[in-house]
């Protein structure tokens, strides 16, 4: 968050700097979605439906885009598994994914913050594929799982790499949680991907770090999130133990989905104008947004500037006002 004072005599303009994580720093938001709407945003995401023969894990669900498995609500995404019928199989759920509408930048920090289900079958996942999947397949393509969880032990998470041109090539670690902690609450899911190595993080703890990688960890990837009901990841329970060892309903929340890439600063430019007013700018491809208050720097009424994604920004200076604050939030 970067912000500056307005005097109406212009003759003062502070910039100033705050904070930020470590594991993030010297990045900004590039893209995110916040799950801040009425609905899924489908410029972003699109669904995969049906079975497709297990999706090459013996999974049981049936995935549809109904709004029993997948809406938005309360600033958070819910993705719902249902012991319901549908298409010849006992439970229905939701697979979303990027693919066509964005890929990743190559390097960077991709956080989730989520809650997992708990539950016999559950399978959550929060993960990636590479972008030229339809061409070269999978796992030539490359599979990076952020994060990924059998409901019947929640008290870890797995993160995992698979690769390879002639046979899988795995590589993997999983994170325990400190007792009573487990998935069902909320955590951030970190993925640092830099050159040649990539890192796993929960709540900001390292617990894996893969180095020595090239192809295809050198390229874009699109985001895939889904709740399974099933497969071999799980162990393949029946559809009889899952009914006898969970409650349905059961259901993955994500409060966002964020991506971080070293940028130029997030910091306001400031250019008078002829006219007398201020032109306010900032870096294109930073995801942000302008606030305004009239209070001072440590004043609670921050308010969001009408317009203020629009990148430059013209300011008007009120002779009325005796100081006028602005800032960038990000996202």
């Amino acid at each position: 968050m970067f912000l500056f004072k307005l005097l109406p005599s212009l003759a003062m303009v502070t910039v100033m700097t705050l904070a930020s994580n470590n594991l993030r720093a010297d990045t900004n938001i590039v893209w995110s979605d916040e799950f801040n709407g009425s609905s899924i945003d489908r410029t972003k995401w699109t669904f995969e439906s049906g079975n497709n023969n297990g999706w090459g894990n013996s999974e049981l669900e049936y995935y549809t885009s109904s709004l029993q498995n997948a809406y938005v609500s309360n600033g958070v995404l819910h993705i719902v598994a249902r012991q319901q019928s549908a298409g010849g199989f006992s439970f229905t759920s939701a697979r979303m994914k990027t693919q066509g509408l964005y890929n990743t930048p190559v390097f960077g920090v991709f956080e989730w913050r989520a809650k997992l289900p708990a539950g016999v079958g559950m399978w959550p996942a929060l993960w990636m594929l590479g972008s030229n999947f339809p061409t070269v397949g999978w796992p030539a393509c490359g599979e990076i799982d952020v994060v990924e969880n059998s409901g019947a032990t929640p008290t870890w998470v797995q993160g995992s790499l698979h690769w390879g041109t002639s046979g899988e090539i795995s590589k993997t670690a999983k994170y325990n949680f400190i007792s009573p902690d487990s998935v069902t609450n909320w955590h951030t899911y970190d993925l640092v991907w830099k050159v040649g190595t990539i890192q796993f993080f929960v709540d900001g703890n390292l617990y894996e770090t893969q180095t020595g990688l090239g192809s295809p960890f050198n390229a874009p990837f699109f985001f895939i999130m889904n709740l399974a009901v099933g497969g071999s990841y799980v162990g393949n329970p029946s559809v009889a133990t899952i009914e006898a060892g969970t409650a349905f309903p059961q259901e993955m929340q994500v409060d966002y989905v964020r991506v971080y890439e070293q940028t130029a600063p997030m910091a306001i430019s400031v250019a008078p104008q002829s006219d007398g007013s201020l032109q306010l700018s900032w870096p294109t491809n930073i995801v942000c947004h302008l606030q305004v208050q009239t209070n001072s720097v440590v004043g609670g009424n921050w308010s969001d500037v009408a317009g203020g994604t629009t990148n430059p920004f013209v300011v008007i200076p009120d002779p009325s006002q005796s100081a006028v604050y602005y800032r960038l939030v990000s996202p």
